[in-house]
């Protein structure tokens, strides 16, 4: 027991040393606490779930370009037919001449269904981090909710926007070709700097998403400074998440079971992931000194003096204040007789 307590003793003054390592410790708990795994899961669930009316739109839109330009579709089952012989290949194209058909029932029908399953699941991703923070937000109005929640997501599609032009950005060798035009593609260290110029493009574009969602959608308020910091966590962290979950991807799809699933399982996996990171950052923004700060100095409610009901007898309080009474009453008694 004595070593025991000497190591806890240790590690505790370690830890009280360390900001950083107390900050860790602090979030990794919240993040325990409110459980942060059970409501990754959910949200890959709800994720999962909203693709399948993307995907409808998704198609709707392809059948109207296909149907603009016939010598892409003539191209297209060209292709099916070449590399899928037989009935099945006919099959397909009969599905393809379908699609092209009720593309605008399928788009509507898919947007109207990606709206109802894209407000559920911004709501459980805002209730998700929102849990994060340990409080009970007053509840608004169901219209007022969803008018949140519309916002949000669409805030968060912008987000998204932003964060796609960079990684465009990063992956159109744009910063290559300035340096062929300059003529200094061939600088010693030219393509370590390409390389390290993408990954910071990429963390940056993953920084303006994070940031966005820890900052607005929590149900309390969130410093600024606290949620940019959180987001560079979540960013790096997502980073290096990706490049392990590439070699898992070609590891698993190599499998027989990963040939047949394998796009299934990697959205779910890469989903799942991608949450928890995003609700340990915000569990991290949660229990930073701004936060707790802004916590700690909040008003306090307002103390409503509520006439108190006695159901089972007098308590321990009404008999003192009875006692007192006739005490009072005793001390009157004797003065006043002693008067007459």
């Amino acid at each position: 027991m004595q070593l025991i307590d000497n190591i806890s003793a240790t590690v505790e003054k370690q830890i009280g040393s360390r900001p950083w390592l107390d900050h860790l410790v602090r979030a990794g708990g919240r993040f325990q606490r409110q459980r942060g795994d059970f409501f990754a899961a959910g949200i890959t669930y709800f994720t999962v779930l909203s693709l399948f009316p993307l995907l409808m739109v998704a198609f709707s839109v392809a059948g109207f370009i296909l149907a603009g330009h016939p010598d892409l579709l003539t191209e297209l089952q060209a292709k099916v037919i070449e590399n899928i012989p037989g009935s099945f290949g006919d099959q397909i194209n009969d599905l393809i001449d379908q699609a092209l058909d009720s593309r605008g029932t399928v788009g509507i029908l898919g947007l109207l269904v990606g709206l109802y399953t894209g407000l559920g699941w911004i709501a459980n991703l805002r209730a998700a981090l929102t849990e994060q923070w340990e409080s009970q937000s007053p509840e608004k109005p169901w219209w007022q909710a969803k008018l949140s929640d519309l916002g949000a997501l669409i805030g968060l599609g912008l987000a998204f926007v932003v964060s796609l032009g960079l990684s465009a950005l990063a992956a159109s060798g744009l910063a290559k070709r300035v340096l062929e035009l300059v003529g200094l593609e061939h600088l010693p260290g030219a393509g370590v700097a390409l390389r390290l110029l993408s990954i910071a493009l990429g963390v940056l574009a993953s920084w303006a998403v994070f940031a966005w969602m820890i900052a607005r959608l929590p149900r309390e308020p969130v410093s600024l400074r606290s949620a940019a910091r959180a987001a560079m966590l979540a960013a790096v962290a997502f980073e290096i998440f990706k490049l392990i979950g590439a070699i898992y991807l070609r590891t698993v799809l190599s499998s027989p079971a990963g040939a047949t699933f394998g796009s299934i399982i990697g959205l779910m996996v890469f989903s799942y992931m991608t949450y928890r990171i995003l609700l340990f950052a915000t569990a991290w923004a949660a229990t930073s000194r701004d936060n707790e700060a802004a916590a700690t100095v909040a008003p306090p409610n307002p103390v409503i003096i509520q006439p108190r009901v006695v159901e089972h007898g007098p308590s321990a309080g009404a008999g003192a204040a009875y006692f007192g009474a006739g005490v009072l009453a005793a001390l009157a008694l004797v003065l006043f007789g002693k008067r007459k």
